[in-house]
């Protein structure tokens, strides 16, 4: 038994449930914390406050780039980019860092990402995109695409459990199951069932993180 359980945090109970089955709740503390950065953040920080982890990995379902990621695989993220985190001007999108007021990139912790790469060997390793609005056109799936060049996948979460774990100083990571390319709003051809079957495998992985 390890000194301290790793935290998951999902968004919402059915992906909790998903990456839940055969791990040791001593070992693998699961906890869905609610949608949006806010909410994860929240969450996460309260979690964190109240006991010792090893590490927090932020887990759950995402769009994924076409071209980059397909429906049904797995995202290991490398950085966690709050993408619309800073102000609009006449010349385009300002992120944060230009505004002065800090940073919207927060790095995977290496080693954790190495750990879920090993154990992952088919998953794409890539920047994922946290966005309090997801994408719904095509043409704000190419305005993130150019971007964000190495971003596989959007969710709306990880950059809030990655700066809950920064401020707590301990180490981070995220990892998405692709349920649907980012692009024009179509809930009828999302494969939640894929992406939960993903989910669902990468448990053992998860498992095995230091």
């Amino acid at each position: 038994m390890r000194s301290y359980p790793l935290l998951v945090v999902t968004a919402v109970s059915a992906e909790a449930d998903a990456i839940r089955a055969g791990l040791d709740p001593a070992d693998v503390v699961i906890e869905a914390v609610g949608v949006g950065p806010a909410a994860a953040a929240a969450g996460t920080a309260r979690l964190l406050a109240g006991r010792a982890y090893r590490a927090v990995v932020s887990i759950g379902i995402a769009g994924g780039f076409p071209g980059r990621a397909d429906v049904g695989s797995l995202v290991i993220a490398t950085r966690s980019i709050a993408a619309d985190l800073g102000a609009e001007s006449p010349g385009g999108f300002l992120p944060i860092e230009d505004l002065g007021f800090g940073t919207s990139v927060l790095d995977a912790d290496p080693h954790l990402v190495k750990a879920l790469q090993i154990a992952l060997p088919h998953a794409v390793p890539g920047d994922v995109l946290t966005l309090a609005t997801v994408t719904g056109t095509a043409a704000t799936a190419d305005r993130l695409a150019t971007r964000f060049p190495l971003a596989a996948a959007e969710a709306m979460e990880g950059y809030g459990v990655a700066t809950a774990a920064a401020d707590a100083g301990v180490p981070f990571a995220e990892l998405r199951a692709i349920s649907n390319p980012v692009g024009p709003r179509d809930r009828a051809a999302w494969r939640l069932g894929e992406a939960f079957a993903a989910l669902r495998a990468a448990a053992p992985a998860v498992a095995t993180l230091p």
